[in-house]
């Protein structure tokens, strides 16, 4: 099956958010929660949403709809706003524990908003915030600038397209979905096909396991996904491979190896 993501939109029906001279946030995340929704599922990943229209439902029943969906990982999008209106500016990223998936997610997505113009306020740790909590899969919940910020509308609004793009691709990167074959796959021998005339583009992954039996490497895997890491199984040479991400940049799957050896795997990259 392909890898599947649970979008949430926050707040929505009777509860609108942050408000800011008639701007809603329940607003301006579900048309960029939808648009990004889009171009992952135009790359191939499974896309599930707490909600695509005006509704609401409390925070509990989102992380509920996102643990009955199955997904793999759970992605919250908001938008910022302080007491004092013009405060505060940027980007970021709220995790329940800052290791493992959500915090490659979060670190690749706010390079992604660097680019489109926002602050990079950092990674934020969130231990009481329910659908970080109580989401049975890695989960974070993006902060994608201020609403009771001039500036930070003015930059949502003219940047939306390549902030989009860029929330999609930092996802993408760190779950490596462009590449990595479906978990449980039926048939392992069947290799990625090549476009004709075209060389297949070099991508680093960290190899944690190389094992002749199957179940060695699936209990692997399962380990390696309970603690939140985009794990996958290549079959080559007799030997499943319990590798994990898929990145065209070196220094990710660097920042990736890092993270697994912290954790206590044996790794080396691969590609």
């Amino acid at each position: 099956m392909a890898y599947k993501i649970a979008i949430d939109p926050g707040h929505g029906g009777r509860d609108p958010g942050a408000v800011y001279e008639g701007r809603q946030e329940k607003d301006d995340v579900l048309e960029l929660a939808l648009a990004v929704g889009q171009i992952l599922e135009d790359s191939g990943a499974d896309v599930v949403y707490t909600r695509v229209d005006d509704v609401y439902n409390t925070p509990f029943e989102k992380a509920t709809m996102g643990n009955n969906s199955g997904a793999d990982l759970f992605v919250s999008f908001h938008r910022n706003a302080t007491p004092t209106p013009g405060s505060a500016n940027g980007a970021e990223v709220l995790v329940y524990s800052d290791e493992g998936l959500p915090a490659q997610v979060a670190r690749n997505v706010l390079a992604e908003l660097s680019e489109a113009g926002f602050a990079n306020r950092g990674v934020i740790e969130r231990k009481n915030l329910v659908v970080l909590r109580r989401t049975q899969m890695p989960a974070v919940l993006l902060e994608v600038g201020f609403i009771d910020n001039p500036e930070d509308n003015q930059t949502f609004d003219s940047e939306f397209e390549q902030i989009a793009q860029g929330i999609a691709d930092g996802i993408l990167e760190s779950v490596g979905i462009t590449s990595a074959p479906s978990q449980g796959m039926e048939n392992p021998d069947e290799e990625m096909p090549v476009p004709d005339g075209s060389e297949p583009e070099v991508l680093y992954r960290v190899q944690v396991g190389a094992y002749r039996e199957r179940n060695y490497a699936y209990d692997m895997l399962n380990q390696l996904l309970a603690d939140g890491f985009p794990a996958f199984i290549l079959y080559d040479d007799n030997l499943y491979r319990v590798q994990v991400g898929a990145f065209a940049n070196l220094e990710n799957a660097i920042r990736m190896e890092r993270s697994l050896r912290e954790y206590g795997y044996n790794t080396y990259i691969t590609t």
